[in-house]
């Protein structure tokens, strides 16, 4: 069934079929878009399955549809309003029924950039609060007051100025505010799951900073926020202080590694310097261990993926040593953890030269090493050894290996 096919099918059930949401947006900035979403004025839910048999519906509060469009799966949503009446995302009163207009329903929506549709048979580009305006201008705007009621909408302003390299106009830093005591209670899973989002984007450190400025960054990630003020060795640290430096290094990884959780790893690589005694700066030793129980804190707030957890982990204990060791066996020793590790020896490598500007040699090279270093197993041991003994020389062995490598 084609878009077209679909709309069809509504305007003669007496019904309107609208796309809506970011596929909208990205048609005004003229980027390709691969998501459609749909939103139908004039119908019930029974119309809807009567015309669409196959549809599938998820939601619980609201009736919302997959359908078939054009070879995809669709999200398709009857036109609804929204009242709050409680704390969070879910306290929400909907109200869905024929009569609801879409400009009622775009009113519901968090900011001017993504509250437009477009009908589809006339192809009118339905924009009651000047969203086509603010796309030509790279702003991010709240529709209207009810953008605070929920508090993730603060979150994905921000998100949406990192992902588009839009500026948020000043009174909607003023509403992200507003957001601050709400948020304290919010879920660790929508937290996350914005941030995951932000980290998806070209400049995420812009997530962050829009944050910053709406007083948020404190309440939503005080990890990150502690790390402000904690000033650095300037010949070591022209950029300033720990949180320019984690902001830099991220957007630096942005640059050449796509994975999130890359990215991740990259912004919390320091993140034990916003604990370092004040009497201690600019120095931080130790930053490395103490940056574990921040870490700990933070997967006890927002809920980390293990996968995550386990790559964060080995990027605080290891930035630290990765570009000074020389000793052979200590660089065996790391290229092996680092291979046994969740993250991969390229990933690792994007971390580290954008932290230290650089790479060791023996990094350079890690995957030709590493290699090598595999070639060595237990099953080379002489056979009258056993327990910690084929241990010890498999190490040795591949010690010896490393050092003619580098010898050669």
């Amino acid at each position: 069934m084609t878009e077209n096919e679909f709309a069809t099918k509504i305007f003669d059930a007496n019904g309107r079929a609208y796309l809506v949401g970011g596929a909208v947006r990205d048609k005004i900035r003229g980027v390709e878009f691969h998501d459609r979403d749909y939103c139908v004025t004039g119908f019930t839910e029974n119309q809807l399955t009567k015309i669409f048999p196959h549809a599938v519906k998820f939601g619980k509060s609201f009736p919302v549809y997959s359908i078939d469009i054009d070879g995809a799966n669709c999200e398709v949503a009857l036109a609804r309003t929204e009242k709050k009446f409680g704390s969070g995302y879910r306290g929400f009163k909907v109200k869905f029924d024929p009569s609801v207009t879409i400009e009622q329903d775009l009113f519901r929506r968090d900011t001017t950039i993504n509250a437009m549709a477009i009908d589809i048979l006339s192809g009118e580009l339905i924009d009651p609060f000047g969203g086509k305006v603010d796309v030509e201008n790279k702003k991010i705007r709240a529709v209207s007051k009810h953008f605070t009621d929920d508090p993730v909408r603060a979150l994905r302003a921000a998100r949406q100025a990192a992902q588009f390299d839009f500026d948020i106009c000043d009174e909607t830093f003023d509403a992200m505010n507003l957001c601050a005591f709400e948020l304290r209670d919010e879920a660790g899973e929508r937290i996350f799951s914005e941030l995951e989002n932000a980290l998806k984007t070209d400049k995420p450190s812009k997530f962050f900073r829009s944050l910053e400025r709406a007083g948020l960054l404190g309440v939503t990630f005080p990890e990150i926020d502690n790390l402000r003020g904690k000033i650095q060795p300037v010949e070591f640290h022209p950029e300033g202080d720990a949180y320019e430096h984690s902001l830099q290094i991220l957007d630096e990884v942005a640059a050449v590694n796509e994975k999130p959780v890359v990215r991740f790893a990259a912004l919390v690589h320091d993140i034990g310097k916003g604990t370092t005694p004040l009497e201690m700066l600019p120095h931080h030793y130790k930053h490395d261990l103490r940056g574990l129980d921040v870490l700990a804190e933070m997967d006890r707030r927002i809920k980390l993926p293990k996968d995550w957890r386990k790559i964060a982990v080995f990027v605080i204990k290891e930035h630290m040593r990765a570009p000074v060791l020389t000793m052979a066996g200590k660089i065996v020793d790391l290229l092996i953890k680092l291979h046994n590790s969740k993250i991969s020896v390229r990933d690792f490598k994007d971390i580290i030269n954008a932290d230290h500007h650089g790479l060791p040699d023996y990094l350079a090279n890690a995957e030709k090493i590493i290699a090598e270093l595999l070639k060595v197993s237990g099953n080379d041991a002489p056979e009258n050894f056993t327990g910690g003994e084929i241990g010890d020389w498999v190490r040795a062995e591949r010690i010896r290996r490393f050092v003619a490598m580098r010898n050669a």
